[in-house]
Protein backbone atom coordinates (compact mmCIF):
# COMPACT_ATOMS: atom_id res chain seq x y z
CA UNK A 1 0.00 0.00 0.00
CA UNK A 2 2.91 2.49 1.09
CA UNK A 3 4.33 1.64 -2.99
CA UNK A 4 1.12 2.81 -3.83
CA UNK A 5 0.98 6.50 -2.34
CA UNK A 6 4.39 6.42 -3.05
CA UNK A 7 3.53 6.51 -7.20
CA UNK A 8 1.20 8.82 -6.34
CA UNK A 9 -1.50 6.77 -6.73
CA UNK A 10 -5.03 6.89 -4.35
CA UNK A 11 -7.79 4.10 -4.86
CA UNK A 12 -10.38 4.62 -7.25
CA UNK A 13 -13.05 4.42 -4.43
CA UNK A 14 -10.85 7.24 -2.30
CA UNK A 15 -10.86 9.46 -5.58
CA UNK A 16 -14.91 9.12 -5.77
CA UNK A 17 -15.53 9.38 -2.39
CA UNK A 18 -12.96 12.90 -2.75
CA UNK A 19 -14.57 14.21 -6.04
CA UNK A 20 -17.84 13.91 -3.69
CA UNK A 21 -17.19 15.57 -0.92
CA UNK A 22 -15.50 18.44 -3.13
CA UNK A 23 -18.70 19.27 -5.07
CA UNK A 24 -20.62 18.76 -2.09
CA UNK A 25 -18.89 21.36 -0.24
CA UNK A 26 -19.43 23.85 -3.14
CA UNK A 27 -23.40 23.09 -3.28
CA UNK A 28 -23.42 23.98 0.80
CA UNK A 29 -21.37 26.76 0.25
CA UNK A 30 -24.55 27.93 -2.27
CA UNK A 31 -27.22 27.73 0.14
CA UNK A 32 -24.99 29.11 3.06
CA UNK A 33 -24.98 31.87 0.16
CA UNK A 34 -28.37 32.13 -0.58
CA UNK A 35 -29.44 32.24 2.93
CA UNK A 36 -26.97 34.60 4.19
CA UNK A 37 -28.08 36.59 1.22
CA UNK A 38 -31.58 36.64 2.25
CA UNK A 39 -31.18 38.12 5.43
CA UNK A 40 -28.84 40.31 4.22
CA UNK A 41 -31.05 43.69 4.16
CA UNK A 42 -33.33 42.64 7.08
CA UNK A 43 -32.11 44.85 10.18
CA UNK A 44 -33.58 41.68 12.56
CA UNK A 45 -31.36 39.83 10.95
CA UNK A 46 -31.29 36.62 13.35
CA UNK A 47 -27.75 35.68 15.16
CA UNK A 48 -27.07 32.82 13.24
CA UNK A 49 -26.84 35.20 9.94
CA UNK A 50 -22.95 35.58 10.31
CA UNK A 51 -22.64 31.93 10.61
CA UNK A 52 -24.34 31.51 6.96
CA UNK A 53 -22.02 33.86 5.84
CA UNK A 54 -19.37 32.58 7.34
CA UNK A 55 -19.70 29.24 6.10
CA UNK A 56 -20.29 30.27 2.80
CA UNK A 57 -16.96 31.28 2.56
CA UNK A 58 -15.01 28.14 4.73
CA UNK A 59 -17.32 25.34 2.23
CA UNK A 60 -15.80 26.59 -0.47
CA UNK A 61 -12.65 27.19 1.04
CA UNK A 62 -12.66 23.68 1.96
CA UNK A 63 -14.10 21.87 -1.35
CA UNK A 64 -10.94 23.95 -2.79
CA UNK A 65 -8.42 22.18 -0.04
CA UNK A 66 -10.27 18.69 -1.13
CA UNK A 67 -9.60 19.62 -4.98
CA UNK A 68 -5.84 20.51 -4.51
CA UNK A 69 -5.23 16.78 -2.31
CA UNK A 70 -7.02 15.21 -5.15
CA UNK A 71 -4.56 17.65 -8.11
CA UNK A 72 -1.80 16.25 -5.33
CA UNK A 73 -2.10 12.72 -6.21
CA UNK A 74 -2.48 13.61 -9.55
CA UNK A 75 -6.20 12.27 -9.78
CA UNK A 76 -8.92 13.40 -12.32
CA UNK A 77 -11.21 16.17 -10.71
CA UNK A 78 -14.71 15.42 -11.80
CA UNK A 79 -17.06 16.96 -10.04
CA UNK A 80 -20.14 15.08 -9.60
CA UNK A 81 -23.42 17.63 -10.63
CA UNK A 82 -25.30 18.37 -7.47
CA UNK A 83 -28.94 20.78 -8.32
CA UNK A 84 -28.61 23.49 -6.69
CA UNK A 85 -31.18 24.39 -3.52
CA UNK A 86 -34.08 26.09 -4.79
CA UNK A 87 -35.60 27.78 -2.24
CA UNK A 88 -35.22 31.66 -2.63
CA UNK A 89 -37.50 32.26 0.40
CA UNK A 90 -36.01 30.98 3.99
CA UNK A 91 -39.30 31.96 5.72
CA UNK A 92 -38.52 31.79 9.37
CA UNK A 93 -35.42 31.24 11.04
CA UNK A 94 -36.59 28.07 11.92
CA UNK A 95 -36.74 26.53 8.20
CA UNK A 96 -33.16 28.14 7.45
CA UNK A 97 -31.65 26.25 10.05
CA UNK A 98 -33.73 22.98 9.37
CA UNK A 99 -31.88 23.40 5.86
CA UNK A 100 -28.47 24.09 7.05
CA UNK A 101 -28.93 21.30 9.42
CA UNK A 102 -30.02 18.85 6.86
CA UNK A 103 -26.79 19.86 4.09
CA UNK A 104 -24.65 19.53 7.20
CA UNK A 105 -25.45 16.03 8.31
CA UNK A 106 -25.65 14.90 4.26
CA UNK A 107 -21.95 16.11 4.24
CA UNK A 108 -20.83 14.38 7.37
CA UNK A 109 -22.35 11.27 5.61
CA UNK A 110 -20.18 11.70 2.50
CA UNK A 111 -17.32 12.82 4.69
CA UNK A 112 -17.86 9.44 6.97
CA UNK A 113 -18.22 7.59 4.13
CA UNK A 114 -14.82 9.34 2.68
CA UNK A 115 -12.98 8.21 5.89
CA UNK A 116 -14.30 4.45 5.83
CA UNK A 117 -12.63 4.10 2.33
CA UNK A 118 -9.87 5.75 3.44
CA UNK A 119 -9.35 3.20 5.85
CA UNK A 120 -10.53 0.12 3.94
CA UNK A 121 -7.69 1.44 1.38
CA UNK A 122 -5.30 2.30 4.41
CA UNK A 123 -4.79 5.61 3.04
CA UNK A 124 -2.98 6.81 6.23
CA UNK A 125 -2.45 10.66 4.60
CA UNK A 126 -5.96 10.67 3.51
CA UNK A 127 -7.39 10.17 7.49
CA UNK A 128 -5.31 12.41 8.66
CA UNK A 129 -5.69 15.32 5.78
CA UNK A 130 -9.67 14.86 6.94
CA UNK A 131 -9.44 14.85 10.49
CA UNK A 132 -10.12 18.74 11.00
CA UNK A 133 -12.79 18.50 8.46
CA UNK A 134 -14.96 16.01 10.29
CA UNK A 135 -14.19 17.86 13.78
CA UNK A 136 -15.68 20.75 12.01
CA UNK A 137 -18.83 19.21 11.00
CA UNK A 138 -19.48 17.99 14.53
CA UNK A 139 -18.92 21.57 15.96
CA UNK A 140 -20.99 22.95 13.27
CA UNK A 141 -24.14 20.50 13.63
CA UNK A 142 -23.92 20.91 17.55
CA UNK A 143 -24.40 24.34 17.10
CA UNK A 144 -26.91 24.26 14.37
CA UNK A 145 -28.98 21.80 16.52
CA UNK A 146 -28.64 24.18 19.85
CA UNK A 147 -29.89 27.17 17.28
CA UNK A 148 -32.81 24.94 16.45
CA UNK A 149 -34.09 24.44 20.08
CA UNK A 150 -34.02 28.09 20.41
CA UNK A 151 -35.84 28.70 17.28
CA UNK A 152 -38.34 26.48 18.98
CA UNK A 153 -38.03 27.48 22.56
CA UNK A 154 -39.27 31.32 20.72
CA UNK A 155 -42.12 29.95 18.86
CA UNK A 156 -43.69 27.88 22.30
CA UNK A 157 -43.32 31.06 23.94
CA UNK A 158 -44.68 33.42 21.02
CA UNK A 159 -47.75 30.75 21.23
CA UNK A 160 -48.47 30.83 24.90
CA UNK A 161 -48.48 34.56 25.19
CA UNK A 162 -50.75 34.65 22.27
CA UNK A 163 -48.18 37.07 20.36
CA UNK A 164 -47.58 36.95 16.66
CA UNK A 165 -44.68 34.68 16.03
CA UNK A 166 -41.13 36.77 15.63
CA UNK A 167 -38.71 33.87 15.69
CA UNK A 168 -35.89 35.47 13.83
CA UNK A 169 -34.20 35.80 17.12
CA UNK A 170 -32.57 38.67 18.31
CA UNK A 171 -30.11 40.72 16.27
CA UNK A 172 -26.38 39.76 17.29
CA UNK A 173 -25.03 43.04 14.74
CA UNK A 174 -26.33 45.90 16.99
CA UNK A 175 -24.79 45.04 20.05
CA UNK A 176 -27.84 46.45 21.66
CA UNK A 177 -29.82 43.57 23.93
CA UNK A 178 -33.34 43.72 23.04
CA UNK A 179 -35.93 43.61 25.27
CA UNK A 180 -37.03 40.43 26.14
CA UNK A 181 -40.83 40.21 26.81
CA UNK A 182 -42.20 38.53 29.97
CA UNK A 183 -40.80 34.96 30.19
CA UNK A 184 -39.58 34.57 26.60
CA UNK A 185 -35.80 32.82 26.67
CA UNK A 186 -32.90 34.25 26.21
CA UNK A 187 -30.97 33.91 23.16
CA UNK A 188 -28.39 31.11 23.18
CA UNK A 189 -24.97 31.91 24.28
CA UNK A 190 -23.26 29.32 22.57
CA UNK A 191 -20.31 30.87 20.38
CA UNK A 192 -20.26 29.88 16.52
CA UNK A 193 -17.67 27.70 15.50
CA UNK A 194 -14.48 28.50 14.29
CA UNK A 195 -13.02 26.76 11.28
CA UNK A 196 -10.35 25.00 11.38
CA UNK A 197 -6.87 27.09 10.44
Amino acid sequence: EMATQAKGLLSEECRDALNKVASYELHVSDAYLSMACYYIEDSEAPTFHSFFQDQADVKREHAKQFIKYLRKYKCKICLPVIKRPDIDNWGTGKQAILSALELENVLNTLLQDLKASASRNRETNLLRFMKKYLDEQTRNISYLEYQLNYQKELETSAQSEGQPENVAGPSGASGQKTESAGNSPSPPAQKIPKPAP
